[in-house]
């Protein structure tokens, strides 16, 4: 059975974490509140997460100064970032949260078809990474055991791989393309964070294929 990812969505206002929790609810995955930036920096210390939706104006620690903590963290650096806002100051503002890292900048109100498209990539992404490297290993140690035998076992694998990699990309590519038709000053940040992803889980499991080189 495959792990349903986490989701954290960080909003210091109930029924903003319950509407985004309705929007979500259709993708079945686990979905974590924080109520504030340090409610989510403590949720970051213990579990692992598929995205962030992070509200910007929060009391105390705002989201600009929590993507910063999450940033400089080894563990969470990695970790895909929506600011989501309800005030637009102008392009300052939204640059401002592309330069804390953020990989997409969503203004309220927003359409929920478009964020809950969007998170279901970064869930794909991550999804297909986790199985990609649990399957590695097995892969790993199969050819150890038994060269010739483990190239027999390994190819059918392979190939089951590189199509779940291959829909993936192409769910990417729907929404590298969305991205570039968007007037939003950071689509084109999005969609080099996919692709960069994506690039990364096809190298690796180019890496597996026999002949290829471990390093």
């Amino acid at each position: 059975m495959v792990q349903k990812a986490k989701i954290l969505l960080v909003d210091d206002r109930p029924e903003n974490l319950l509407a985004l929790e309705a929007i979500l609810s259709a993708l079945d995955q686990t979905l974590v509140r924080a109520a504030s930036g340090e409610e989510a920096l403590k949720a970051l210390l213990t579990d692992d997460f598929a995205v962030i939706l992070l509200d910007v104006q929060m009391p105390g620690m705002d989201g600009f100064e929590t993507a910063a903590h999450i940033k400089r963290r080894e563990r969470t650096r990695d970790i895909p970032i929506i600011f989501l806002t309800a005030i637009n100051h102008g392009p300052h503002h939204t640059f401002r949260g592309y330069a804390a890292g953020a990989v997409d900048y969503i203004s309220k109100p927003f359409d929920p078809w478009v964020l809950r498209a969007k998170v279901s990539v970064f869930v794909d992404l991550y999804t297909k990474n986790c199985q990609l490297k649990e399957q590695a290993a097995l892969l790993r140690l199969q050819l150890d055991d038994d060269r010739q035998q483990g190239r027999d076992r390994a190819e059918p694998l392979l190939a089951e791989l590189s199509a779940r990699l291959a829909s993936v990309e192409e769910q990417a590519e729907a929404l590298t393309k969305q991205l570039g038709d968007s007037p939003e000053a950071g689509a084109a940040a999005t969609a080099a964070h996919l692709e960069r992803k994506l690039a990364g889980l096809r190298a690796a499991l180019e890496a597996l294929r026999p002949g290829a080189d471990p390093a």
